[in-house]
């Protein structure tokens, strides 16, 4: 039996889409590819709401998380983490020898522009890296107040954007918040298989890049970002053609729902979680500070989560325990992509029913 998934990420991927991975293969090198890449970098530069470059990988998020750290950073990387994700992104700068320090909130907590002002006034960093949305800890950090600080004592300072899992889930306006890397992935909010990752990048963060000596190859920003200069929206490796297939077809699904009403499906189905979680459990973050794609909630019942899951399991429904740190004190429900507000009732009425809430 197929189970619905309601974990953050990989989702439920419609049968259409999934479908359109099947397209037969083309050339990569010829004029359709071109044509197909170029049509994806129009169309998200919609849902990213930024007139800046896009840039495509055949990785996960993290691989274009590498390629910016590594590629951008001149000086030092200032590294802010709420979770497993934003400490991934400073493992990948020490294993690259890319000068970077790490600056965590307690779990649960967001980055403040305060202690981003903190650490920035010390001079010694060049490069930020935010993560936009934590899916450990479902927290989603005011990264319009961290824009606002930046414009206005930072303004040279690169700022990189994790927004792996809410890019398509929530507005996130690149240009107006000043990301110059801004990287996301397929298997999230945008409701395609992993595979596929994407990032907006500034010319500026360009500029920066080519003053890098060794920024690596297959991640290498100046090289993806010169060859598709070069080559009419062509890359340097082979790309998954299958999955740009999808992403091609996706895209034109995410803008005919309209971009306003699929922010708006996301924050409702957030709603009705966090007041789910309030009357049966806790929430691990703050209201302020919820995320609208996901929500970690305290196991303040202490249920077995790997119980619970089987029993789901029987009924078509799997959700995910708690990541890292946070395993068996909590459990996460994802609500993104193309779930329907009447499949997450399905699921919460479900989970009551087997609990006996």
């Amino acid at each position: 039996m197929h189970k619905k998934l309601f974990i953050p990420g990989p989702v439920d991927v419609r049968e259409d889409v999934l479908l359109k991975m099947a397209t037969p293969q083309i050339g990569h090198r010829t004029k359709d590819a071109s044509a197909l890449q170029r049509s994806i970098s129009d169309k998200i530069r919609k849902v990213m709401y930024t007139e800046n470059e896009i840039l495509l990988s055949t990785s996960s998020g993290s691989g274009l998380m590498e390629g910016a750290i590594r590629s951008c950073t001149r000086k030092r990387a200032a590294v802010f983490s709420v979770g497993a994700f934003g400490d991934r992104w400073y493992k990948m700068a020490t294993a690259n020898n890319v000068p970077a320090d790490i600056f965590k909130s307690e779990l649960g907590k967001p980055t403040t522009p305060e202690m981003v002002d903190e650490v920035l006034a010390t001079g010694k960093y060049d490069l930020i890296t935010i993560t936009h949305n934590e899916t450990s800890t479902a927290i989603m950090n005011p990264v319009e107040e961290i824009s606002e600080l930046l414009k206005k004592k930072y303004p040279d300072v690169l700022f990189c954007l994790d927004t792996v899992s809410s890019m398509g889930g929530t507005k996130i306006p690149v240009d107006e918040l000043g990301v110059d890397v801004c990287i996301t992935s397929t298997q999230k909010c945008l409701g395609l298989p992993a595979g596929l990752s994407i990032c907006s990048v500034s010319k500026r963060a360009i500029e920066a890049a080519r003053q890098v000596e060794f920024r690596g190859l297959y991640f290498d920003f100046v090289e993806l970002y010169d060859y598709i200069q070069d080559k009419d929206y062509q890359y340097p490796s082979t790309p998954s053609l299958a999955h740009m297939f999808a992403l091609d077809y996706q895209l034109d699904n995410i803008l005919a729902e309209g971009l306003e009403n699929r922010f708006a499906r996301h924050l409702e189905m957030a709603k009705v979680t966090r007041e789910w979680a309030s009357k049966h459990f806790e929430m691990l973050a703050e209201e302020k500070y919820a995320s609208n794609t996901l929500t970690t909630i305290r196991n303040t019942k202490e249920i077995s989560v790997s119980d619970l899951n089987k029993e789901l399991g029987k009924r078509g429904y799997m959700i995910s325990n708690g990541y890292g740190k946070l395993k068996d004190v909590t459990f996460r429900i994802a609500h993104m992509a193309d779930t329907q507000m009447d499949e997450l009732k399905a699921l919460l009425a479900t989970i009551e029913e087997i609990l006996g809430l």
